[in-house]
């Protein structure tokens, strides 16, 4: 029999099995001679066995509290097929359920098995489904180039706006179909959303060409099964989870509250497995551009009612294939890239849909919210007329650009989520008849007056560009710029009395971050990406709700974009930054320190907590210490494209009490200062924006 193959794992995967830095890893292969030796890799990413390391680790106190799933992950990567990670992961999903749904993979090789086998008892021991869902989202995280995943936000905010667009009559069944589901993030969303709606029973019907995608999405929407409703006496349902040719399940209705579900491989436009099945709701993030859609095979396909989508329009066949899957009066909500809006081989049809009254509104969302994440996309609403009614366009087509809305405007490049979640669901309201007209930035426009040669559906081109109240807003705007250049003028002159030391003249000594930690100054804590599942939704409490705070919102300038669930964050033990703490970022090109004045803030990955004795340090004393540009610098470490800051070689001048303090209060005025030349930039920016647009457009005068 040959010997087992040693699992590799590189010092930053020994870094998140224990919980700390990458620098720390280096650290200890460099002090202790018994850490494991190198199996493989090049001088400068080494390889390790997993199974040394766990030893290791182990013997020398140093697992950390995530350790189980990150040991279990590098042998699904060392299978070194894509597919069979994927599918032996969700193998390991249906074992969980209980077996009882059709095998994931039956020609998974004995180490796929043995993993399989290995994240059940791990399940068993830290939790089921957040075992699969570490795993699920570890594989999208590493075939993130391969596999587009719809956002959790953005799949609740489409599952939302189609239950708005015809809210489902409490008790009844509901049926959801995704044609492009992929590892079902948006049919999770729309189970979630419409038992809270109080549709029973909902059957979610899914379908991907990607075998391995498949296969998960299948294992997820189990474990969203037995959370959604009574099920049978074991709680797991029929196998399979598949509902009849009507999409509502078994004659009886399973029950009340039940979710149903049922995916199935294959390519939903050339033999779409469901085409016996029309649904309430269909929701879709269909393949972006694709050529090889099936245009020759399809040119005679009845699906094409509006027009044979031309080549190059492969959006529009997926638009046209959700709403031959519509029961009469369904609604479908489908994520477009925005040229789908506007490119002329498309108007023809664009046109077709707005006459028959089956375009409801295109929304605009900022960029970011999904791949490709520099591109703002767009939701198309459409709705099927009720049975025997005309067609018609209602009040008119929606047009909403929440990419330029100051209500649901990005924060400097990050989401604000909960923002874009209340202006679009303020603007369908308006659409569906709701007390007030649409908010600032989205319009009902007639069907007529899009009716022109382009057909350009884009909202931007159809917004009002501001309100009526700019020239107010343009006032206080210059209020505050006033007020801000005198705010900067006086931290100025505070800063300006400061003076240099004279040469020769004697500087105190230094220590770092890890002696301050020795010696019982401070108490150093990192934080770690959340799973999706500690995730709030949109419209939780305020009061159950921490906003998240990472590295890539620092990147951005802005401020925390994500919202974590009070109680999954304590249960979980994440990371929480108290008013006072020291924050600091861990990665080169994002480093900073500041002392933490706001809220409780959740931190993500590579951000760090720096909890002071006040007796021995002060905390703004510290954070203006570390933040010195070239502090970072000193304490960078360059092993890998991603250049991190080892937080324990951080230097701070070694002060007295009284003198720290002093310190402190320079490095408080320093913070106003740059607080202050920031924010006087933005709204220099802002004005320039404003009154260039005002100028141009008439609505501000010249004078005389």
């Amino acid at each position: 029999m040959p010997p087992t193959r040693a699992v590799p794992v590189t010092l930053a995967e020994i870094a998140r099995i224990a919980g700390v830095g990458r620098a720390a890893v280096s650290n200890w292969r460099r002090r202790h001679d018994s850490f494991p030796a190198r199996i493989g890799g090049t001088d400068t990413s080494p390889q390790f066995s997993l199974a040394e390391v766990e030893a290791w680790l182990r013997a020398n106190g140093k697992l950390g509290d995530g350790g189980g799933r990150e040991l279990l992950w590098p042998g699904f990567e060392a299978l070194g097929s894509r597919d069979e990670a994927g599918m032996a992961i969700a193998e390991a999903g249906r074992r969980m359920r209980g077996g009882r749904a059709r095998p994931s993979g039956p020609h998974l090789s004995e180490r796929a098995r043995k993993l399989a086998a290995e994240a059940v008892a791990l399940g068993e021991r830290e939790g089921a489904r957040e075992t699969f869902e570490f795993l699920l989202q570890r594989w999208l995280d590493v075939h993130v180039r391969q596999v587009s995943a719809s956002p959790r936000p953005l799949a609740v905010l489409m599952a939302r706006v189609a239950l708005a667009l015809r809210p489902p009559p409490p008790g009844a069944p509901l049926t959801v179909l995704d044609p492009a589901c992929g590892a079902a993030h948006v049919l999770d969303a729309a189970a979630r959303a419409a038992v809270e709606a109080g549709a029973r029973p909902v059957s979610l019907l899914g379908c991907e060409i990607d075998p391995a995608l498949a296969a998960l999405a299948a294992a997820r929407l189990a474990f969203t099964q037995d959370e959604g409703g009574s099920g049978d006496e074991d709680g797991h349902g029929d196998e399979g989870g598949s509902g009849d040719e009507d999409g509502h399940g078994d004659e009886d209705g399973h029950g009340d509250g039940r979710v149903t579900a049922d995916v199935r491989e294959g390519d939903s436009l050339r033999a779409d497995p469901h085409a016996a099945v029309t649904a309430d709701v269909v929701l879709c993030n269909p393949p972006f551009n694709e050529r090889d859609w099936g245009y020759e095979e399809l040119s005679t396909d009845q699906r094409w009612v509006h027009g044979l989508p031309p080549r190059t329009e492969s959006e529009l066949a997926w638009v046209q294939h959700c709403l031959a899957r519509l029961r009469p009066g369904g609604t479908a909500v489908l994520l477009l890239p925005p040229a789908v809006a506007s490119r002329r081989a498309g108007r023809r049809i664009r046109g077709a849909l707005l006459r028959a009254g089956l375009l409801r509104g295109v929304i605009a969302l900022p960029p970011g919210c999904a791949q490709p994440h520099s591109v703002s996309l767009h939701l198309w609403l459409l709705r099927s007329p009720d049975a025997g009614a005309p067609p018609s366009g209602g009040s008119g087509v929606l047009l909403a650009d929440a990419a330029a809305s100051q209500h649901a405007a990005s924060r400097e490049g990050g989401v604000d989520w909960e923002a874009l979640d209340g202006f679009v669901r303020s603007a369908v309201a308006a659409a569906c008849g709701g007390e007030g007209g649409p908010p600032d930035g989205a319009r009902l426009t007639p069907a007529i007056d899009l009716l022109d040669e382009e057909v350009d559906l884009t909202p931007g081109r159809h917004v009002p560009p501001a309100a009526e109240d700019g020239g107010l807003r343009l006032a206080d705007t210059w209020r505050e710029f006033t007020g801000t250049v005198d705010g900067l003028r006086e931290a100025g002159r505070a800063l300006e009395a400061l003076e240099p030391v004279p040469a020769g003249g004697r500087r105190p000594p230094s220590t770092t971050v890890g002696e301050l930690v020795r010696a019982g100054a401070l108490v150093l804590r990192g934080g770690r990406q959340p799973p999706d599942e500690a995730l709030a939704p949109p419209g939780a409490p305020q009061e159950d709700v921490l906003p998240l705070l990472t590295v890539p919102d620092l990147l951005r300038a802005g401020g925390p974009t994500g919202r974590l669930s009070r109680a999954e964050a304590a249960a979980r033990g994440l990371l929480v930054a108290e008013p006072g703490d020291v924050v600091v970022a861990g990665v080169a090109r994002a480093f900073t320190a500041w002392v933490h004045q706001g809220p409780p803030t959740a931190l993500g990955a590579q951000l760090h907590s720096l909890r002071v004795d006040p007796g021995k340090l002060d905390a703004w004393f510290l954070a203006g210490c570390l933040r010195a540009p070239a502090n970072g610098r000193q304490a960078g470490t360059h092993a890998s494209s991603a250049s991190r800051v080892d937080v324990r070689r951080l230097q701070v001048l070694q002060l007295p009490p009284d003198e720290q303090r002093r310190y402190g209060e320079v490095f408080r005025r320093l913070t106003a200062f740059e607080e202050h030349r920031a924010r006087l930039e933005d709204l220099g920016s802002r004005l320039v924006r404003d009154l260039s647009d005002g100028l141009a457009s008439g609505r501000l005068a010249a004078g005389g």
